[in-house]
């Protein structure tokens, strides 16, 4: 019995083992591939919503370039860059190679950097300058920058005049030479600095219940004489659109010969309106002349912006129950289709 236990007890202890090794391997080859750098003292919690990924684009606002970086390797006080310009306004960068000790997200164990903003005091009062940041650190061996940020705006004002990463990467990844940050006993690193003015304006699309003059009816005389092309209305206007009506008398596509299709065409647009896709929800009728008996369907689209976008009414009635002159839907020779558009859609440039 003691001889099992410890067999079961030594076998789970190997499985375990193996387990965490593996999955500590996987975790490895899912964080390379997707570019995010790859360290065992990785945190949840200090690296919540940081992303970092490898790019081979410079970045487009300041590269710092410190050669000897040995010399500095082990300090701890701040290098300071010089004042640089990006997006109207002066910069510096501010980079402590052996950590932040006031940053709650950095430490000793993490490189930090951060980019303040400069020349402030020609502001007005309760100036903020708004800026999407990018950091950079470049990876020589790959020939890659590594890119930094946390998709969170950086508001710059008064009481906040630098903004950064207190965890831009771990140290031990940073420092070790088979990762290629430091080769040839060298640092560079960069930014992107992006103002973000909110937008004034919006585009704001309503959609429109039974909007008016919403209803257009189409009689089409001397039926039998028809050819077998497509026939078309005249425009109407509803929403900010203009639409018609189209149809083959001898039927379309593979319908033909045996039923009548009807089509609602959306064409251009009224003055002034704002060019875009436009919603519409029609019942299409082929109205019933002698009764209340009306043949109708209901279709539904996004309209594209280019004109003659259809929306078909499918085999609305077959041909030969059209040509039945009991059924009351072809009388004197003449038929009559209606479209009621019950919603449309109407766009609008707005304050945002």
């Amino acid at each position: 019995m003691d001889y099992q236990k410890w067999s079961l007890g030594f076998i789970s202890l190997v499985f375990l083992l193996i387990t965490s090794s593996s999955a500590e391997l996987l975790i490895k080859q899912v964080t390379e591939g997707r570019g995010i750098e790859y360290n065992n003292s990785y945190s949840l919690k200090t690296n919540l919503g940081l992303t970092r990924v490898l790019r081979e684009e410079r970045p487009s606002s300041k590269i710092v370039t410190i050669t000897s970086f040995s010399v500095i390797k082990g300090r701890s006080e701040a290098f300071e860059s010089s004042t640089f310009e990006a997006a109207g306004y002066k910069w510096r960068f501010m980079l402590f190679v052996n950590g932040n000790q006031n940053d709650p997200d950095g430490g000793h164990e993490n490189m930090a950097l951060y980019v303040g903003i400069k020349e402030t005091e020609s502001f007005p009062r309760g100036w903020e300058v708004n800026v999407d940041l990018k950091l950079f650190v470049h990876n020589e061996k790959l020939h890659k920058y590594l890119t930094v940020s946390d998709g969170t705006v950086k508001r710059y004002e008064a009481a906040k005049t630098y903004w950064g990463f207190g965890n831009l990467i771990p140290r031990t990844t940073f420092l070790d030479p088979n990762e290629g940050y430091i080769l040839h006993d060298t640092l560079s690193f960069g930014a992107e600095i992006s103002i973000v003015n909110p937008a004034e304006k919006q585009e704001k699309i309503t959609f429109i219940s039974n909007p008016p003059d919403n209803v257009f009816t189409w009689k089409i005389l001397r039926f039998s004489t028809l050819d077998n092309k497509f026939y078309y209305s005249d425009e109407f206007l509803v929403g900010d659109r203009y639409w018609r009506l189209g149809f083959n008398p001898k039927g379309y596509q593979g319908e033909r010969p045996r039923a009548l299709s009807i089509f609602l065409y959306a064409q251009g647009y009224k003055a002034n309106a704002v060019i875009t896709n436009t919603w519409g929800s029609v019942n299409l009728q082929l109205k019933n002349q002698r009764s209340s008996n009306h043949i109708q369907l209901y279709s539904e689209a996004w309209c594209a912006i280019r004109s003659g976008y259809g929306i078909e009414g499918n085999s609305i009635i077959l041909l030969e129950d059209l040509q039945n002159s009991s059924k009351g839907y072809l009388v004197n020779d003449a038929i009559i289709f209606e479209a009621e558009l019950v919603k449309v859609s109407v766009t609008n440039i707005v304050s945002a």
